[in-house]
């Protein structure tokens, strides 16, 4: 809390500072309140088996302000109950109007990954209670950098080209092990097109990737004794990652479907290519929104590199295997899940969700099961 009121003071103090300065300072905020419970003591979204209050619940204030006519500022602060709500500048940039198609945005700004980047923590503005973790739950959604924007239209036809350039480094968890990923050089393009109920987008990115896991730090140093340079291979240090997503929806107000695929790629490391997507669809009565959803990911590739250990001598063989197969081993997955859920608008800024969430493990064929209950509201 001390943290929190911190940031807010220091967000404040500079954006009064440009408000005496000839701006217009404008406060909004939004919230999760999440409560949810597993059917098991297996960890699901975070949820087991206890009833759980801060897992995917926030609390977040955005301000921003005028700097002149061209120019303006956007702090947002989140606070998550999953890291003990201490807050933290999720949002922190400048932005130029160039044109009037044409924006300019530096500072800690949100990657145009997916058809809800922008509006991401905000469940409020989507019908589920968190967008698909199979797609959205990348420890890279926010850059150090800066974003070019240009907007236009022709006709009955909206698009969006969005050109974003930075760095990426984030705390985050491998296979249920802490570590560091740190992406250089980073550079996305995305398009989003817009024709009467059809939206359609699509996104490149790449960036020299580096992981920096403890755990799996250990095995991949135990190969360089015997190959450095499959060691070298193995490691995910400085490699050329990529990130290709697409995106369609259909809304008509009455009822609406929308799909969304992504494909993440380090080819020389250890992290096996990954591949997501999620189907989604509902229908509007009133106040009501009842929603189904199926979501996949698959990590689950064969392993990579080890047609290599041929060239060595037998009596290196077998460990070489072991260490190659098992290090990729730790990190392979493959799941689905359907949900069902509903959205109750109870007044203006305010809905109250509801989801019943099934999980299957391709791998072990585990099932899980998640209820969740949500109250969403901005401000």
């Amino acid at each position: 809390m001390k943290k929190l009121i911190k940031n807010l003071s220091i967000l404040a103090t500079s954006l009064m500072m440009i408000g005496y300065a000839n701006a217009e300072v404008r406060v909004n905020g939004f919230a999760n309140f999440t409560a949810g419970m597993a059917a098991s003591d297996d960890s699901l979204y975070g949820f087991d088996d206890t009833v759980s209050f801060s897992e995917q619940s926030l609390f977040a204030i955005q301000v921003s302000g005028d700097i002149n006519d061209k120019m303006s500022a956007t702090g947002q602060i989140v606070a998550r109950g999953e890291q003990d709500f201490e807050a933290g500048f999720e949002w922190a940039y400048i932005t130029y109007a160039a044109t009037e198609n044409t924006s300019v945005s530096a500072g800690r700004i949100r990657m145009p990954l997916f058809q809800y980047s922008a509006s991401l923590d905000v469940a409020y503005s989507y019908h589920w209670l968190v967008a698909p973790a199979a797609v959205y739950d990348v420890p890279f959604n926010n850059i150090d950098g800066v974003r070019i924007d240009y907007s236009s239209y022709a006709g009955d036809l909206e698009y969006t080209f969005q050109l974003t350039l930075g760095q990426v480094n984030n705390d985050f968890s491998l296979a249920g092990e802490s570590g560091n990923l740190n992406i250089d050089n980073v550079a996305v393009l995305s398009g989003e097109f817009t024709y009467e109920n059809w939206k359609m987008r699509g996104v490149y990115g790449t960036g020299k990737t580096t992981f920096d896991v403890p755990a799996i730090n250990g095995a991949i140093a135990q190969l360089g004794q015997i190959s450095p340079d499959l060691s070298n291979q193995l490691a995910a240090t400085d490699d050329t990652g990529t990130f290709k997503g697409a995106s369609v929806s259909y809304d008509n107000f009455n009822w609406f479907v929308a799909a969304e695929y992504t494909v993440i790629n380090i080819e020389e490391s250890f992290y096996p290519k990954e591949s997501a997507y999620y189907v989604t669809a509902g229908f509007r009565s009133g106040k009501w929104t009842p929603f189904v959803t199926y979501e996949s990911s698959n990590l689950n590739r064969d392993p990579k590199f080890v047609e290599q250990i041929a060239g060595f001598p037998a009596m290196f063989q077998v460990p070489l295997t072991q260490l190659i197969v098992g290090v990729q081993q730790s990190v392979i997955a493959e799941d689905y899940t359907t949900s069902v859920g509903v959205r109750y608008d109870l007044n203006t800024g305010v809905a109250l969700k509801a989801d019943l969430s099934k999980r299957t493990n391709e791998l072990n064929d585990d099932e899980d099961t998640l209820l969740r209950l949500a109250v969403n509201y901005v401000f």
